[in-house]
Order: C-alpha cells, then structure tokens, then sequence
C-alpha cells in the first residue's frame, strides 16, 4: 500500500472534460488527462483492502458489480503511486488485454464496488487504468510479443470487435496461428463502428491492430463468413472456429408506414455511416441530422452517443425517448453500496445538449405510437407515455403528444446475432437468439466451434466481451493441446 493515509488526504479528481461548446465543434476525443504527479495522489487513495471488491463481479440483485475482467486493481494502483508504471501496467496485462478500449469506454464496474464509495468517492480506478496503458505505448513498453514456437494449429475467429480480438491475442500469444475474419473494411466491431471517434479515436484501434499483426495475428477484412466463404469451407481448413460476430439484429418499432418511410435508421446504422465518412474524410454526412428535428428512441449508452453525433453535425433539436422512469439523483435505501448504483447518470450527449439547446433531451416513460408524414415524407412522430403493470409496458390513457421530427433514431437495443451467419454455421440457439453453449463451456453444439461475447451472452459491455473472449480463448486451447496455461 503505497500511501496509507491517501484517501483521506487526496479528493477524487477526474480527467476533465473540453468545455460542451468548444468539443462539439469536432469528432475529436475530449478528456484532458491529469499530469504525472496528480495521477500518483489519485492512485494512493486506493486503499488496498483486505477483499478487494472492485476486482470481485458479484452479481448483487441481477446486476454485476466489479471487474470482470478480475483486474490486479489495488497492486497497480500502489505501484503508479510509488512512480513503477512499468511495473504496474504489468499487472495490469496479466489480466487485461486492451486497457486503450476499457480505460475509453467502461462504465468502470471497478468503481462502483470501491469501498471508497461507500461513504465517499471510489478511486478514479477508470482513468488510471488509461494512463497506464497510454503510458506503455508512449514510453514504448508495448512491444511485439512474438511466440518463440508454434503449435501448429490454426484457429479461425469470425468477427473482430472486442471479443474476437481478446480470442486471437490469448491464442495467438499461446503459439497457435490465428487468422481473425471481419466483414467490414476495418476491424473492430462495435468498437469500430458503434463508438463514436469523440469517445473512442479510431486510431486507438488501428494501433492496437499493428501490434497484434507484428505479434503474428492474420486479418482478412471484407470477408464475410456466410456469404464470401462457407463456414463449412472455414470448418475444413482450420482446427478450431471461435464464433464472434456480436448480436447486431438491431430491435425495430411496430409501426404503421414503418418500412416506407426513408427517414428512420437504427442507431447503429446512422453511427457507422457517421464513422465511415469521418474516416474517408466526406465533407457531407451520408446520413445528416444537420438543420433537422431529430427524435432518437432509446436512453442508454448507444442512445446518447447519437445525440452526441446528432449535436456535432448540427441538428436543429434533439429530444431522447427513454421508457424507464427517472432514476434518483442519489442512491434507494434498497439499493445500498456495492450494489450497482442504480441513479441518474447524465452523460457527455446529453451534457452537450443541456448547453446547446437550454434543456435536457430526455423525456422519460415515453415511446413513439405514430409516424406523421407529409405526402410520404417524416415531418413528426405522435408519442405517448406507457408505465409497467404485471410486467407489462401498457400506455397511459390521454397522453399522446406530436413533436416534430425530420429524422427518427431506433436505439431500442439487439436482438441477438444476425441470421444468416447462423443458419450458415447451423449452431443451436437460444430463445434469445444467443448462440447455445455446452454447460459451463464457451463450445458450441458443433466440436470444435465455439463462440463468444454479445453472440454468446447477448448485447453487453465491451468489458464483458473481454472476459468471455478470454475464457473462450483457454477452452480452444485446451481442445487443441489437451491442457491449457490460459486463464
């Protein structure tokens, strides 16, 4: 413990944020990273503790609490505050394979279980974990791990975001020779294509994508598994398949004019399309929110990060639809530490919206009931407000209301992986469309396919898809050699 008064001598400080009316002027990432010195105080608050929660993922009441990725979090927060960053990131390594993703994009489950929450602030856990892997590669401590032997074996991995990538990086670093198959041009996923440049740069992904292919990992983009190659085809040359294609079956509304109307795209279409043209440095939006009344229908995470992209191509208003009740500012007396804090999270979008339009977008227990068009054209959406009773989302009578609307987002959530890659592989799955899995196992019902992340659990985090690519990893190992040394 390397300062065991810190956290009572040190306030938690976060990275700071760009000003909302300067960020918005650009697709670039906002956080102003602490200086060396500050960032040592932040972590000697850890306290080290005897149970370190904030590595535990307990499920409390249905919701995880703790990394799932079992993170060393008190050993190399005292080993940045004794000034060892090598040796602290490390550990950090040793359980986490791309701390560039997590340190960006976690909600920071670490955090919620610190014990320093539970009368105070929790360690800025999140941000540490970033200045340790930021620093590695500016010092230039990530250097390729090349395998000195091979197994020869080759392992298949369809699907690049997060999860196959932590597939391919454990495999590949156990001597097997992986080639990752990805759809797209870019790999990534999600990461790529679902995160916005403003919170994750895209060239943190392209960086990590080097390194991996220094370290012998093969990428083929553009191919897609199900329509370019078989998987049959894919099955004969390799010796094992990992599964990753995530659950991309966006969940669509029930709405009368639903298919003819051109002005309705589902939120991970609309960030694609906006990541594509910054990338190929378009100067006009494929899909434009600009000088448009725009409606998004969702409040989580992918919600708020097309009202952040809405903001930044210049929409003429943003109004975010969420059918769950406020939360409270402060946690329920049934809700108490280290359960997850179920409260008012009021994120970057809708921060930037309160600056840019007076207001908070959001409009809670609310969905569309109706699309109102002019001669085949979007011009407003009728809403109506809806409740739970038994367990079911009813409407509340005399409610419905007409808002303008030029451009209707769909951020309702997956509904699992997308068909065709199924039907091609023919894995069994579940009622929730997730790929069904052997008991305790990440195989398939197929020998010697198997999968994981969103495919495998459904729409999650990308912490998550880490964990599962990870355990995923150690069980292709073990089919392959017998035994494996992966954790």
């Amino acid at each position: 413990m390397g300062k065991a008064t810190g956290f009572l001598e040190f306030e938690r400080c976060e990275d700071a944020w760009i000003p909302a009316k300067t960020r918005i002027k650009d697709f670039n990432e906002f956080h102003v990273h602490l200086g060396e010195e500050a960032r040592r105080c932040q972590a000697g608050r850890c306290m080290a503790c005897g149970v370190p929660m904030c590595q535990s993922a307990l499920r409390l009441k249905g919701m995880v609490t703790g990394c799932p990725l079992h993170n060393l979090i008190p050993e190399w927060n005292d080993e940045i505050y004794s000034g060892h960053y090598e040796h602290a990131l490390s550990r950090l390594l040793k359980t986490s394979n791309f701390p560039e993703f997590t340190g960006r994009v976690c909600p920071a489950l670490c955090e919620k279980a610190c014990i320093n929450g539970m009368h105070g602030a929790p360690v800025t856990i999140h941000d540490n974990e970033l200045f340790l892997i930021e620093k590695g590669f500016e010092e230039g401590w990530m250097k390729p791990r090349i395998p000195s032997l091979r197994s020869g074996k080759k392992v298949a991995v369809v699907g690049s975001g997060p999860a196959g990538l932590a597939v391919a990086d454990q495999l590949n670093h156990r001597g097997h020779t992986v080639t990752v198959f990805e759809k797209e041009s870019q790999i990534g996923g999600l990461l790529m294509y679902g995160i916005p440049n403003m919170k994750l740069d895209k060239k943190v992904i392209e960086r990590r994508r080097r390194l991996m292919e220094a370290e012998g990992v093969i990428f083929k983009t553009n191919c897609d598994i199900g329509r370019d190659i078989s998987f049959a085809d894919l099955q004969e040359r390799f010796d094992a398949v990992a599964l990753c294609c995530g659950a991309k079956k966006p969940r669509d509304l029930n709405l009368a004019n639903r298919d003819s109307c051109h002005e309705i795209h589902f939120a991970v279409d609309f960030l694609k399309s906006a990541t594509c043209d910054l990338l190929n440095g378009a100067e006009q939006w494929t899909i434009s929110a600009k000088d448009l009344n725009v409606v998004i229908v969702g409040g989580g995470d992918t919600g708020n990060d097309c009202l952040g992209t809405c903001i930044r191509q210049g929409a003429k208003n943003v109004v975010q639809l969420e059918m769950m009740p406020k939360p409270p500012v402060e946690r329920a007396a049934d809700n108490p530490w280290p359960q997850w804090p179920k409260v008012l999270k009021t994120d970057y979008g809708q921060q930037e919206a309160i600056e840019v339009f007076g207001s908070d977008p959001r409009v809670y227990e609310t969905t569309v009931k109706e699309l109102v068009l002019d001669s085949g054209k979007l011009k407003a959406v009728k809403t109506v407000q809806v409740k739970f009773e038994n367990r079911q989302l009813v409407e509340v009578a005399d409610t419905v209301k007409e808002i303008p609307c030029d451009l209707l987002i769909i951020a309702a959530g997956f509904l699992g992986c997308e068909d065709y890659v199924i039907s091609d592989s023919n894995v069994k799955v579940s009622g929730r469309n997730t790929v069904e899995t052997l008991e305790d196992s990440y195989e398939t019902s197929k020998p010697g396919v198997f999968t994981a992340g969103d495919m495998h659990r459904g729409q999650s985090l990308v912490v998550w898809a880490i964990a599962e690519g990870r355990h995923c990893a150690a069980q292709i190992d073990k089919y392959l050699m017998g035994y494996t040394s992966l954790t």
